[in-house]
């Protein structure tokens, strides 16, 4: 799309360690659509948080961009100065990070701690920042906010907390929004709370997201497309139903078959096997080839390229080589997509 939203062209991301270079990203490219929730989902380790703190220039202090270009409005963030950063960062781009109760400050009022990014980018007097704030609270289902603007941190709830943390990054209305396992955690009915939640809000405001998981179920309901990442890279990536039903990498398949659905009433979850490879020394083909009961002689020696699917849907892997067997779903996956095609018409 040529209004891209945020565009990442071949970032690559190396972590200097006393054992090592760790290559952490590699050759990572992305496109963000406004308004759209984009995906990441991946095991722990596989890059996701990474390639967004590369975009909100939060890498620590041994990391290193090898190459890569990160574009937004025109901008290569990876050039900007502090100065033009600090404009943007939770003005423009805003992030919800994983645990709430390490994202606020304990010894701050809650209401003082969304304030604080109206006061620093939006240049309002405080009793119009107090007001917005009070409104935010509210907009993210704070119950009487005015009486809880005082409050400190640990007089909120797990849940309570995660609103706030959403309610400080959405209330300078940024263009994109960026969600760390915002739900890890939290309890299952709390976080199908803040799923809802950062979807409504989305809607409402328009922002853009991009929402990191490690839980393929999670992002069911709520992303627009996904895009899988393993040993640092990118396997795959489409529109949500077309990763969930017409998934095409092995490690997408992997994933799905480990993800406990409604769909599947019986029989047990299917672990992937084996561990992620070492990222201080990647390996020359597809790196989940050794983890692949289907890897071909060729997934040892060659990277893939992306094979197009759809117009919408492209994975890296050489079984989708005219020359390489077909791939078929097992019948696990076969269950799924028919619980849901019968839902699709049952609603329709």
């Amino acid at each position: 799309m040529a209004n891209d939203i945020l565009t990442i062209k071949h970032l690559s991301v190396d972590f200097t360690t006393l054992t090592g270079t760790v290559h952490a990203i590699q050759d990572v490219t992305l496109k963000l659509h406004p308004g759209e929730i984009l995906a990441l989902v991946g095991e722990s380790g596989s890059g996701k948080s990474v390639t967004t703190k590369a975009i909100m220039h939060l890498l620590p202090r041994n990391a290193h961009v090898v190459s890569g270009e990160i574009w937004y409005q025109g901008q290569d963030l990876l050039k900007l100065d502090d100065q033009a950063l600090n404009h943007l960062r939770g003005n423009e781009l805003a992030e919800i990070f994983q645990d709430p109760m390490t994202a606020l400050d304990p010894t701050m009022r809650v209401g003082a701690q969304i304030m604080e990014p109206l006061l620093l980018h939006q240049h309002v007097t405080r009793a119009e920042a107090k007001q917005k704030a009070l409104a935010i609270m509210a907009k993210v289902g704070i119950v009487n906010p005015a009486a809880r603007f005082n409050d400190y941190p640990y007089q909120f709830s797990g849940g309570m907390r995660q609103r706030i943390v959403i309610a400080i990054a959405l209330v300078c209305h940024p263009q994109i929004l960026i969600a760390d396992e915002p739900t890890t955690a939290l309890d299952v009915t709390i976080q199908a709370q803040i799923l809802t939640l950062i979807k409504q809000l989305k809607d409402e405001l328009g922002t853009a997201v991009i929402f990191i998981t490690h839980d393929l179920g999670v992002v069911a309901g709520i992303a627009d497309r996904v895009a899988v990442m393993y040993a640092g890279r990118i396997l795959e990536f489409g529109l949500a139903t077309e990763i969930f039903y017409e998934p095409q990498h092995p490690y997408t398949i992997g994933l799905l078959q480990a993800t406990p659905t409604l769909a599947m009433a019986t029989g047990e979850l299917t672990p992937i096997p084996g561990t992620p490879p070492d990222l201080r020394t990647p390996l020359p083909g597809d790196p989940f080839a050794p983890r692949n009961p289907q890897a071909l002689a060729i997934d040892f020696e060659q990277r893939p390229p992306f094979f197009q699917v759809s117009p919408t849907h492209y994975a890296a892997t050489w079984l989708l080589h005219q020359a390489a067997p077909k791939l078929h779903l097992t019948a696990k996956l076969e269950e799924r997509r028919r619980y849901f095609a019968r839902q699709a018409e049952e609603e329709a």
